[in-house]
């Protein structure tokens, strides 16, 4: 009896005090630094996304493709070659979106490829679709680019200290030809260092 009467007291304490805990929440700038930890973060992917536009529509064999039209490229995955869990789809949506919005470049999205062939067969299929309302398979526009890449880091400790060392390199390949019309890198250096409890 004692001891359900201590673990209802404990359980009732903890209630109590979490209770009384208060969480206080705020919004921030998303563009600001974010410099919590050595790990990747907003600003890395923020920093990679400008670096990697900007070179791109600067390119003079881009400035001469994009002149005169919207060539249509598609975006394979991002290969993660870090120890880091890392969103890499969340690095090319934030490229795709800045290459979209520069008015250059058409973009087919090979991630909802499924989803629009079911939809297609949907209304070709179902019979629950006036057929002279659907959409007649065969309309897609091909990919003329492809855009690939990788994120890797090489991470070093000794002392208390820790540096990582990430870099992420973008290709734009022509599908036709198999020839990489353009590349770049960017690369991000970031150190901590282990404070002692107390000082």
């Amino acid at each position: 009896m004692k001891l359900k009467l201590t673990l209802a007291t404990t359980v009732l304490a903890t209630l109590v005090l979490g209770g009384c805990a208060s969480n206080n929440v705020s919004y921030g700038d998303a563009q600001s630094v974010e410099t919590l930890t050595k790990d990747f973060g907003s600003t890395d992917l923020q920093m990679i996304a400008d670096k990697m536009v900007d070179d791109m529509l600067t390119f003079p064999v881009i400035v001469q493709l994009t002149q005169n039209r919207r060539p249509v490229m598609f975006v394979d995955r991002i290969r993660n070659k870090t120890q880091e869990h890392i969103d890499t789809e969340s690095i090319t949506d934030t490229i795709q979106n800045k290459l979209i919005n520069s008015g250059k470049f058409r973009f087919v999205d090979m991630t909802s490829a499924n989803a629009l062939a079911q939809q297609l067969a949907y209304q070709k299929q179902s019979g629950l679709v006036n057929q002279a309302t659907s959409v007649k398979a065969g309309g897609h526009i091909g990919a003329e680019y492809m855009l690939n890449g990788n994120l890797s880091s090489i991470v070093k400790n000794a002392g208390g200290k820790s540096d990582v060392y990430y870099k992420f390199t973008l290709k734009l390949q022509n599908v036709q030809t198999g020839i990489v019309e353009w590349t770049s890198e960017k690369e991000i250096r970031k150190s901590s260092k282990r404070s002692t409890f107390g000082l």
